[in-house]
């Protein structure tokens, strides 16, 4: 299998996404500058593989869309410990969360948001967190 081992989220000011994540969610956040084209780097994990190779591989899933569900893109999905705080932090760092959280038998509580540069992305807290 080729697996995911990087995603790419779009911005509109470099700054506040830069803030929203590092706030909400602990990544190091990276700007490589004009001459990279103003790409900003996530470090959402440490890595203990060799350098220049990823920290590790993420999974993914594919749903079928539904007419009265908001913001159906491709996005990601991030683990956190704690889903009600994470909540609290995307509210007080410009996103919005997305309805209420759900219960996904089996893998965790999950509720998706909306950063603060429109992208629509989702939290889990998983079962063994």
């Amino acid at each position: 299998m080729n697996p995911v081992v990087h995603f790419e989220l779009p911005y509109f000011d470099g700054k506040r996404a830069s803030k929203f994540y590092e706030t909400v969610f602990g990544w190091k956040m990276q700007d490589l500058g004009e001459n990279m084209g103003n790409y900003m780097l996530a470090t959402t994990a440490e890595t203990d593989a060799k350098p220049g190779f990823p920290a590790g591989a993420i999974n993914g899933g594919l749903y079928p869309t539904k007419p009265d569900w908001p913001a159906q893109y491709p996005s990601i999905v991030i683990g956190v410990e704690n889903i009600d705080e994470s909540i609290k932090k995307i509210n007080n760092s410009g996103g919005k969360v997305l309805g209420e959280p759900m219960e996904i038998p089996g893998f965790g509580i999950y509720v998706s948001f909306i950063d603060t540069e429109g992208n629509r992305n989702s939290i889990i807290q998983p079962v063994q967190m």
